[in-house]
């Protein structure tokens, strides 16, 4: 008796499971941009945090020899020039613990987020620790002087820490929403 009780329970399980998995897709957003920040924009009507990513955030100071500058607005920069007024097409998968959702975008077949990393103006967090390595060595954006990482600034700036965006988060996060919590806290 007590067998059939559980191969009933997992049967139950399992048709739960895939009602849930049925609901959670991936969805893509295209249209213009409207850039925030170096990390974040919206399209389609939509807030998006590029995903795997960290950019310096606007007022965060970084050093080159003797000179300050606000690498944020720098990594702002950087991000309107790759866009440069094409249309944007995001995979959004997922949303972070402020409802954006996190996404891997692409204007003219250049991907966003691989491309703010290579360029030095955004770190790899989860993802694209190629893309930081090459930036590192070359010396390019920020990496062509010194710098706090922005999540170490945040930190000390009164910002939100944020969970980063690698395999592990993806899949608590893919559990989170599967059976009804939210993601990101």
């Amino acid at each position: 008796m007590l067998d059939w009780l559980l191969v009933v329970l997992l049967f139950t399980f399992c048709a739960l499971l895939v009602a849930k998995l049925d609901r959670i897709a991936t969805v893509t957003s295209e249209g213009r941009a409207i850039i925030h920040d170096g990390d974040t924009i919206t399209v389609g009507g939509e807030r998006l945090r590029l995903r795997g990513m960290d950019a310096f955030e606007i007022g965060q100071q970084c050093r080159r020899g003797t000179d300050s500058y606000d690498c944020g607005r720098a990594a702002r920069q950087a991000l309107d020039g790759l866009i440069a007024r094409r249309s944007v097409t995001c995979e959004v998968s997922g949303h972070d613990r402020y409802g954006r959702g996190l996404a891997e975008c692409a204007a003219g077949g250049i991907p966003l987020n691989a491309a703010l990393v290579e360029a030095g103006w955004a770190l790899a967090y989860g993802d694209f620790a190629a893309e930081e390595a090459a930036a590192r060595k070359a010396g390019r954006g920020a990496w062509a002087g010194e710098f706090e990482r922005p999540d170490r600034w945040r930190a000390t700036h009164g910002g939100m820490a944020e969970p980063r965006h690698d395999v592990l988060m993806k899949v608590l996060a893919w559990f989170r929403r599967l059976f009804g919590g939210n993601e990101g806290e």
